[in-house]
């Protein structure tokens, strides 16, 4: 039998050498569940706006494993107490965060799999796994379900200023080549402490976390709520909708069989099991694609239009405003569309609709970003610094949408 060499060394091109730390993490990234990452895009359908931007969740979550083990070093040389069990939990558990991943990330989540979160798909593969690997897991499930008694760790995993954060801003710039969103994750992980269970950030820290804060804010607004990335999802979302409503009505679509599972079945949280888990992990990106390749010659109006334009990026037209639409515009679109084509209202509906988006670069009222001062006292970052921009971070900012086919559709 073939043995491997489990301590092997990734060569990222951010980072440089990323290490394994040892055998349990290299059998879960060898794991068919993890390796499925490489087949999920981090960011989407963003390589629409941005070319580049092709990366995959197995770069993010290898990034932010790697930034895991930078924050354990940093801890513990600061007297911080962290055993050689929960730094694997951590470990584990910032690998595995986005593992329950649909195709193009987020679009199946609103639209052929009814409330359950890619967060909550995440947990019942680290339970599945966790069984494979006799109990190995259930550390990093406590961690992950923020359970753990130690709450700076799960603070490492999901806060404001955790390692995913830390690795998909900085990941995400490179691959866009946003600059603006180039954080220092090393230098933000230096200033790192613990204070009464409490992660916090060292004073001498204040301006990484401003700049982190500045490049989160400029990355949603230029990158993941860029309007052409935004119309892509829509459309994204619509053809899975539309798939799946003409399957419902007996119509045949050609598609792979993971895909005609979770269009034919009404897929929620309580039907999740281990027969659905395993069906969904033999679902990627590919899946989608290869169906809208076929589905663009498709005899349904919708369909067929819309998988045009995703495949050959002539996307609908998007206007942005600071006010909600107003109804008698949209229904100007729909009526128009109705006639030019002769089709239905609900047909229409699929090309044009409105919608809004909201950013908030931070969430003061939910979490904190807490500063250790020389003094000795801990302030919030937006008490903390002398920026006067960031208390305005803290304030979601609301735009509205319409979307509607251009002249020649």
């Amino acid at each position: 039998m073939k043995s491997n060499n489990k301590l092997k060394i990734f060569n990222d091109p951010i980072y440089g050498f990323i290490t394994i730390p040892n055998s349990l993490i290299f059998d879960l990234i060898q794991h068919k569940y993890f390796q499925r990452l490489r087949r999920i895009t981090q960011m989407g359908l963003s390589y629409l706006v941005y070319p580049g931007a092709h990366h995959t969740r197995f770069h993010h979550a290898l990034g932010s494993m790697h930034l895991m083990q930078k924050a354990v070093n940093v801890l513990r040389f600061k007297g911080v107490t962290i055993s050689n069990d929960e730094e694997n939990g951590l470990l584990i558990a910032i690998l595995l965060h986005d593992i329950g991943h649909g195709p193009f990330s987020h679009a199946m989540e609103h639209s052929i799999v009814n409330d359950i979160s890619h967060e909550e798909i995440s947990l019942r593969f680290m339970q599945e796994l966790n069984e494979e690997f006799n109990g190995s897991l259930t550390l990093a499930i406590s961690i992950f379900k923020e359970e753990y008694p130690r709450k700076f760790m799960c603070q490492l995993i999901s806060s404001q200023l955790d390692m995913d954060r830390a690795d998909y801003l900085k990941r995400d710039s490179f691959y866009t080549g946003v600059a603006e969103g180039n954080i220092n994750s090393e230098r933000l992980i230096t200033m790192l402490n613990v204070v009464d269970d409490q992660l916090i950030v060292e004073e001498k820290g204040i301006y990484s976390v401003e700049k982190f804060l500045v490049a989160r804010r400029f990355m949603y607004w230029q990158v993941y709520l860029h309007k052409t990335g935004i119309v892509a999802e829509q459309l994204l979302t619509r053809i899975l909708k539309r798939a799946k409503e003409l399957v419902q009505q007996g119509v045949q679509l050609n598609c792979s069989e993971p895909l005609n599972y979770f269009l034919t079945s009404e897929v929620n949280l309580n039907s999740f099991d281990s027969d659905t888990l395993l069906i969904f992990a033999k679902l990627d990106d590919y899946d989608i694609l290869s169906a809208m390749k076929e589905w663009q010659y498709h005899d349904d109006f919708v369909l067929k239009n819309l998988c045009e334009m995703i495949i050959n990026r002539d996307l609908l037209k998007i206007k942005m405003k600071k006010k909600p639409i107003e109804k008698p515009e949209l229904i100007a679109h729909t009526n128009m569309l109705m006639e030019k084509y002769k089709i239905s209202k609900p047909e229409a509906d699929y090309f044009v609709f409105n919608g809004e988006i909201t950013n908030v670069a931070y969430q003061n009222k939910k979490q904190h970003i807490n500063i250790l001062l020389k003094s000795g006292k801990i302030k919030d970052i937006v008490k903390a610094s002398d920026q006067l921009n960031l208390k305005a971070l803290s304030k979601p900012v609301t735009k509205y949408y319409m979307c509607y086919p251009k002249k020649k559709m």
